[in-house]
């Protein structure tokens, strides 16, 4: 297995991303939608999760597709993001038909980054029009780092970001990650210099740091902890195939998915954290083995995703007010 051409999940073809933030808000809301409808399921495994039209998803539910799956900061004020989506589709004429009628499906989760050292007192939430923003910005090239839902997730020890990664299966089918990283858990091993994700790195796609030659799982006291109590967590992410899927195999997708957090950040799926994978199926590859080739498919997932949770917190830019370093800043620092 190998990336895409552009290492984005993008590469699964027929998806775009779009991004929108705030710098002063220090939030922001990504987009992943197509040209037309996608099967779309969700799993969720953190113990605290903010999340719109999810019970849809379940495979025993009868909305067949979704028009957009929306990733948001703002905690609950962020699922307002959705309602600009929509509102933007539904004037493109996209949505599920009910004679005449059309009502875009829209699903959409949030983590929390209200206490990150932006400016939160809007007089009107901001997050229709950054959901309208991010839609209108939609394309299959799109920045990673400080941009979109990622704009100001925070890790225990570093500043969070928005991630994303591919792979291209030997059967030809591709596989996409899109994360916004925002975990009460740490990223990096606690020597602060190397990724827990470093074994499954490509190409140096985040930095190349490689992998701790003595890893300790006992962590050190997290910094975002100390200054937020706790609070102000979850990593949200979109997974894509474009493998013929139905709900039910996207959900087993969505599923297998979450090792990848597990990967990637110690602890996962706390009970501070609203740990949740959409799946995202675009139908354009049949199965000819279904059993093996979800497996593989799922596997190939899990792995995308802990490469991206790497590559958000890689690429996060430092700005004003920033209540934590950037991982390269700090390590900058060190070597200085």
């Amino acid at each position: 297995m190998q990336p895409g051409a552009l290492n984005l999940i993008s590469d699964v073809a027929g998806l775009r991303v779009g991004n929108a933030e705030d710098a002063a808000l220090k939030s922001g809301v990504s987009v992943v939608t197509a040209d037309a409808p996608f099967v779309a399921s969700v799993a969720v495994m953190g113990g605290a999760p903010g999340t719109r039209e999810t019970d849809l998803l379940a495979p025993d539910k009868s909305a067949p597709g979704v028009d957009a799956l929306v990733l948001s900061g703002g905690s609950a004020f962020g699922l307002a993001a959705a309602q600009g989506v929509m509102d933007a589709l539904h004037r493109a004429g996209r949505g599920f038909q009910i004679l005449s009628a059309r009502v875009p499906i829209v699903p959409a989760a949030i983590l929390f980054d209200l206490l990150n050292g932006g400016d939160k007192a809007w007089g009107e939430n901001p997050y229709p029009a950054l959901g309208r923003a991010a839609l209108a910005a939609a394309g299959p090239r799109f920045e990673l780092g400080s941009v979109g839902a990622g704009c100001g997730a925070q890790t225990a020890m570093h500043k969070g970001g928005l991630g994303s990664a591919s792979l291209v299966l030997e059967d030809g089918i591709t596989v996409g990650a899109l994360v916004a990283v925002n975990p009460m858990g740490s990223v990096t091993t606690p020597s602060g210099r190397h990724f827990w994700a470093a074994p499954f790195e490509i190409d140096g796609e985040f930095g190349g740091l490689g992998i701790d030659p003595v890893p300790d799982i006992i962590l050190p006291e997290s910094r975002k902890a100390s200054a937020m109590a706790g609070l102000g967590n979850t990593t949200i992410a979109v997974v894509a195939t474009d493998a013929d899927l139905d709900k039910a195999q996207c959900h087993r997708l969505a599923v297998a998915a979450h090792d990848g957090i597990g990967r990637a950040i110690l602890p996962a799926h706390s009970p501070m954290d609203g740990d949740l994978v959409f799946s995202a199926a675009t139908g354009r590859k049949a199965l000819v083995a279904p059993g093996m080739q979800l497996a593989a498919i799922g596997h190939a997932a899990s792995l995308c995703l802990s490469r991206a949770i790497a590559r958000a917190v890689w690429e996060a830019t430092p700005a004003p007010k920033d209540t934590l370093p950037t991982l390269r800043a700090e390590l900058q620092s060190r070597s200085s």
